[in-house]
C-alpha cells in the first residue's frame, strides 16, 4: 500500500499541491493526469524523495525499490545490453565478487543468491526489453554514444524496466517512442508485476495500460477506478451532482439569509433571526465546478483544392547520400480528401517520406508529379528549436503579416490556440504544448492544400489533443500524420501507410489488427510476411479456447468483483442521498438527533465504500495478471 496523506507543495512560492491524499493498494497501475503544469511531475519528485513536501507525508512500505527513468541519457561507449544489465545493482555486485570470491562458503552464497534472482535468465530479459523497444540484436551490442539523445532515452527506460522496481513512475514514457514502442509498452505496463504509476496523457496508454486514474485538479487528488475513458464518465457525472448541490445549497443559503436580513433588527424575531444566523454557519458552502478553458485551435482552409492527384510517385527512391536510397520502390498517390497515417518503427524512414513530399528531399530515382500551385505545410517537433526565443507569438505572426493592423495578426494568433495573455509572452517563456500551437499555426499559416505533421502532440495534453482532433477533422486539406498516439490516427485518418523493409506501401488493416500484429509477437513483424500473418489466423481458435478455459476457472472471482461493484454502486446511492439529507438545514433544527444518526450512517457507508473500493482493485489485479498469463 501507498498512501499520500494530506500533502501539500510549492515551487517557486506556487501552491501546486494543496493538502492533497490519495491511497493506492500495492499491485495498482495507476494513470496519473491532469493539465499541463498542474504538479504531476513535482508530486513524482516528492515521491522519490527528490523534493520535499510542505506539509503531510507519503507512506511506502520499507525496503521498497522506487525507479524510475534517469533525467540523463546513457551516452557511455558500453553496449546497450551492457547499460541494461547493468541497471540490475544486486546482481551486478554479486557477479563482480564472484569474480573475486575465495570463500567456498561465500561462493556457494553467492551462486544460490544469482540463481534465486534468475540471473542465467537476465540477458535473454534484457535484450527482450531492448527489442521490444526497437532495438534488434546488432544494435543491441553497439554502443550507446552512437545513438542520438531520442534513441538513448529508450535505454534509459530500458534500464528501469530491467530493474523491476516495486514502485515503476514513468513521467510520459511514450514521448521518445513510436507507435510500435508505445504498443509493446502498453502490454508491458498491464503485465508488470508491481505498483505502477504512469503521467501520461496517452488516452489508449491510460486505457489499455491502467487499472485506476489519478487526477491532480485544483490542487486536490481523486481516485477513480477504470481507465481513462470510464475517469472521464465518473468525473462528468460527479461535476454535474456537484453543480446541483451547490444550487441546492446556494437557495437553501439565500433564503436563510433573507429571514436574517428581514427580522435581526426586529426585537420580537431576535431568537429565531440568531438561530438562522448558527444554521447558516453549520450548513457551509458547496465548492463550484471550476472548468478550465482550453484554446480551439483552427487551420486556416485552403482557398482552392486541386484536382486529384495532388501527388503522384512512380518508381521512386529517396534518401540523404546519392547512391544510398533510405526508401525505394515507392509507387503511390496522395488525393486531394486524403488522411494518411504513416505506420512503421522509428529509423525505418517515415520522416524521411514526409519531408519528399514537403520539398525538402529531392527523388534519387524515379517520378514524382505535384499539382500545379500545391502548398505543402510541414510541422516536425525539432521545428521547436525555429522559433526566435526572445520574440513573442505576435512578433512571429507580424513578420508573416506585415502590412496588416495588429487585430488582425492577434486574430491570427488566436486561431493557433493561444490565449490572449501569452500572445506577449517571449517564445522561450512558452510551454511546451504553447510552442507547438504556435509552430503548427505558422507551418499552416498559408492555408496549404496539403498539411504534414510528425508527432505534433509530444508536448500536448489530452485537451489540447482533443482540441488537435477537432482541427484536423475541420481542415479540408489533405493531411500526413506521424504519430504514436493511436487515439489521434483513428480520430482523424482513413488510411494507413506502413513505412517498413526500405519501401512505403498500403496497409490494409486497420489499427487495432496493426497493434495485434505488434503485441502478440513481443517484437516489431514484418507486415508483408504473408506466412506469419496466415499462421496467425491458425492460432486465433487455439488462443480463444485457452482464453475460454481461463476465463471458466476465474468465475468464481470475477463474480466476487461484480458482487463488490454492485456493493460499490449501492454505497455511493446511499452515500448521496445520505449527503442530499444532511445539506437541509431544517433536519439539524426539527430533529438533531436523526440528524446526527445520518452523520454516522454516512461515515459508516464511506467506510465501507473505502474497504470495498481497495478490495475491487486487489481483485481486479489479481483477475487481469491471471488473464494475461
Amino acid at each position: 500500500m501507498i498512501t499520500i496523506n494530506d500533502i501539500s507543495a510549492r515551487i517557486a512560492g506556487r501552491l501546486l499541491i494543496d493538502h492533497a491524499s490519495v491511497a493506492l493498494p500495492s499491485g495498482t497501475k495507476a494513470g496519473l493526469v491532469g493539465r499541463n503544469g498542474a504538479g504531476k511531475s513535482t508530486l513524482f519528485r516528492i515521491i522519490t524523495g527528490d523534493l520535499s513536501a510542505e506539509s503531510g507525508s507519503i507512506s511506502i512500505p520499507k525496503n521498497a525499490r522506487i525507479g524510475q527513468v534517469a533525467q540523463e541519457a546513457p551516452g557511455t561507449e558500453e553496449s546497450l545490453i551492457s547499460i541494461v544489465l547493468s541497471a540490475d545493482k544486486e546482481r551486478a555486485a554479486l557477479l563482480a565478487e564472484a569474480e573475486t570470491a575465495t570463500d567456498p562458503h561465500r561462493i556457494a552464497e553467492i551462486q544460490t543468491r544469482l540463481a534465486d534472482i534468475g540471473s542465467h535468465s537476465a540477458e535473454a530479459r534484457a535484450a527482450t526489453i531492448l527489442s521490444g523497444l526497437g532495438f534488434d540484436h546488432e544494435a543491441q551490442l553497439r554502443p550507446a554514444s552512437s545513438f542520438s539523445g531520442g534513441w538513448r532515452m529508450r535505454v534509459a527506460l530500458a534500464a528501469v524496466l530491467f530493474a523491476e522496481p516495486d514502485l515503476l513512475l514513468l513521467d510520459e514514457p511514450t514521448n521518445y517512442l513510436d507507435l510500435e514502442g508505445t504498443l509493446w509498452l502498453e502490454d508491458y505496463v498491464r503485465r508488470y508485476p508491481h505498483t505502477v504509476i504512469v503521467i501520461s496523457h496517452d488516452r489508449d496508454l491510460l486505457n489499455t495500460a491502467v487499472n485506476s486514474i489519478i487526477h491532480l485538479d485544483q490542487k486536490k487528488l481523486t481516485f477513480y477506478r477504470g481507465g481513462y475513458d470510464q475517469f472521464e464518465r465518473q468525473k462528468a457525472e460527479a461535476d454535474e451532482l456537484q453543480i446541483k448541490a451547490k444550487a441546492k445549497n446556494d437557495a437553501a443559503r439565500k433564503h436563510l439569509q433573507s429571514f436574517i436580513d428581514r427580522f435581526k433588527a426586529k426585537a420580537s424575531k431576535a431568537k429565531q433571526a440568531q438561530s438562522r444566523v448558527k444554521a447558516l454557519e453549520r450548513m457551509g458552502t458547496v465548492a463550484s465546478v471550476i472548468e478550465d478553458h482550453v484554446q480551439p485551435i483552427s487551420f486556416p482552409q485552403p482557398e482552392k483544392q486541386p484536382a486529384s492527384p495532388i501527388v503522384a510517385i512512380s518508381g521512386g527512391a529517396v534518401g540523404y547520400e546519392l547512391g544510398k536510397p533510405i526508401l525505394k520502390n515507392i509507387n503511390l498517390r496522395i488525393d486531394a480528401d486524403d488522411r494518411i497515417a504513416l505506420l512503421g518503427s522509428n529509423g525505418n524512414g517515415k520522416s524521411t517520406f514526409a519531408k519528399l513530399i514537403a520539398g525538402r528531399l529531392a527523388l534519387q530515382a524515379g517520378e514524382m508529379k505535384l499539382a500545379p500551385n500545391l502548398s505543402v505545410g510541414f510541422f516536425a517537433q525539432h521545428q521547436l528549436d525555429d522559433l526566435i526565443p526572445e520574440q513573442t507569438p505576435v512578433d512571429h505572426v507580424r513578420r508573416l503579416m506585415p502590412s496588416e493592423p495588429e487585430a488582425k495578426v492577434r486574430a491570427r494568433v488566436a486561431q493557433m490556440g493561444l490565449a490572449t495573455e501569452k500572445m506577449a509572452t517571449a517564445a522561450k517563456d512558452l510551454s511546451g504544448g504553447e510552442k507547438a500551437r504556435l509552430l503548427m499555426g505558422l507551418s499552416a499559416f498559408h492555408a496549404p492544400n496539403l498539411l504534414i505533421l510528425d508527432e505534433p502532440t509530444n508536448h500536448l495534453d489530452i485537451d489540447s489533443r482533443r482540441a488537435l482532433i477537432a482541427a484536423l477533422n475541420d481542415y479540408d486539406g489533405a493531411v500526413i500524420l506521424i504519430s504514436h498516439d493511436r487515439h489521434l490516427i483513428e480520430a482523424t485518418v482513413d488510411r494507413l501507410w506502413l513505412v517498413n523493409n526500405g519501401t512505403v506501401s498500403v496497409f490494409e488493416g486497420d489499427m487495432e489488427e496493426y497493434r495485434n500484429l505488434i503485441v502478440s509477437s513481443g517484437k516489431k513483424k514484418d507486415e508483408k510476411d504473408k506466412s506469419d500473418a496466415a499462421q496467425e489466423q491458425v492460432n486465433k481458435a487455439d488462443q480463444r479456447k485457452l482464453a475460454a478455459e481461463r476465463r471458466a476457472s476465474l468465475a468464481p472471482l470475477k463474480k466476487k468483483i461484480n458482487e463488490i461493484e454492485s456493493l460499490t454502486k449501492k454505497l455511493e446511492t446511499l452515500i448521496q442521498a445520505l449527503d442530499a439529507e444532511l445539506a437541509d438545514p431544517v433536519l439539524y433544527e426539527k430533529n438533531p438527533s436523526k440528524a446526527a444518526d445520518k452523520a454516522r450512517q454516512r461515515g459508516e457507508a464511506a467506510a465501507k465504500l473505502s474497504a470495498a473500493e481497495e478490495q475491487w482493485l486487489e481483485l481486479s489485479a489479481e483477475y487481469e495478471e491471471a488473464m494475461a498469463g
